[in-house]
């Protein structure tokens, strides 16, 4: 068997296995943390991978397929995720001291 070979398989059967929730957790923390790395490249750079997360599962009830998650992250724009945090800021009580 080449290492081609030996590679395929091993990709095949990686494939074949499902993700267990905490490597599923890593994946999708992974691809938010991606996500904010971009946005810190356009100069957002106080944008987490936290952040992207609250903003796309605000949007769920219930967790959706992951192929649905993942396209939802991937497809986040900039305007999106500032709209959903200025929204969320101001829907926050005010925790600061009154006159």
């Amino acid at each position: 068997m080449t290492d081609w070979e030996r590679d395929d398989a091993a990709e095949a059967e990686a494939e074949a296995a499902p993700l267990d929730e905490q490597d599923l957790n890593a994946v999708i923390e992974e691809i938010c943390n991606s996500k904010a790395d971009e946005f810190r490249m356009l100069g957002y750079d106080s944008v987490t991978g936290r952040d992207v997360w609250d903003c796309v599962s605000s949007k769920y009830k219930e967790l959706p397929p992951l192929h649905r998650l993942v396209n939802d992250i991937m497809s986040l724009r900039v305007t999106g995720l500032m709209n959903w945090m200025t929204l969320s800021a101001w829907k926050q009580p005010d925790i600061g001291p009154k006159p």
